[in-house]
């Protein structure tokens, strides 16, 4: 007899608890961060695990077919991808005025 105690439901499962410790990472990422700088800031790598936390966790809450969480999630990444843009846009910018890359 085959066993079927691994089910696409589980799989599901799997990925919306990734998404969850993907998401919560962040804080994490920011702590240690900041503990490093001795002041409080905002590492890129948040804004990365936001959004990579945030789509993961987009899928699950669209294969639950929840619509509120999904518009949720939706949004977040909105907020997520202009933050990483204009971090993106200030470096280019940085570049070029000085001839080189920020450290």
């Amino acid at each position: 007899m085959a066993m079927h105690w691994f089910t696409a439901d589980h799989i599901w499962l799997l990925v919306g608890f990734a998404g969850q410790g993907l998401f919560a990472s962040r804080f994490i990422v920011q702590w240690f961060k900041s503990e490093m700088e001795g002041r409080s800031i905002i590492p890129v790598a948040f804004w990365y695990c936001s959004l990579g936390g945030g789509i993961v966790t987009l899928a699950y809450t669209m294969h639950l077919g929840s619509v509120p969480l999904s518009l949720g999630q939706a949004t977040g990444l909105v907020v997520y991808s202009r933050n990483l843009y204009l971090i993106f846009r200030e470096r280019a910018a940085l570049r070029a005025g000085s001839g080189t890359s920020p450290a």
